[in-house]
């Protein structure tokens, strides 16, 4: 999957490749994508994010907008722990969590911690089935 990352202030070199990724997604993505990317915004002032959609991955249906990852570069996580920052994101989007939103992968990073690995991990396998399933085991 095609991540799209929302930066303050792009590097000249970084610009045309944001740019050629956004029209690769047909813009900046659905709905919740748009919400999930402004409401972190707003709440955590980044320096850095990406919001990437995983939805197909999951078998919904074409168009569902149910599954996200999120990476957040802020300074606003400085001195908090990664639980810390984990509730600040889920806070700024509890309507969506409540709602529409079924699953979010959260990486959270100050902007030191993003400077001496600016790499995203990738999305966790789909496990497939549901929570009210009995897995095999």
């Amino acid at each position: 999957p095609l991540s799209l990352s929302l930066c303050s202030s792009p590097s000249p070199m970084r610009a045309p490749l944001l740019a050629a990724a956004g029209a690769a997604m047909g813009g900046t993505g659905g709905p919740l994508a748009r919400t999930i990317r402004a409401k972190l915004t707003a709440a955590l002032q980044p320096s850095h994010l990406e919001v990437r959609d995983d939805s197909p991955r999951h078998g919904g249906p074409p168009g569902a907008e149910t599954h996200f990852g999120v990476l957040v570069v802020s300074g606003l996580f400085a001195g908090l722990s990664p639980l810390q920052r984990h509730r600040l994101v889920h806070e700024a989007l509890r309507a969506e969590l409540a709602g529409p939103l079924h699953a979010l992968q959260v990486t959270a990073r100050t902007p030191e911690q993003w400077q001496s690995d600016p790499r995203n991990p990738p999305a966790p396998p789909c496990l497939g089935g549901s929570k009210k399933e009995k897995r095999r085991g």
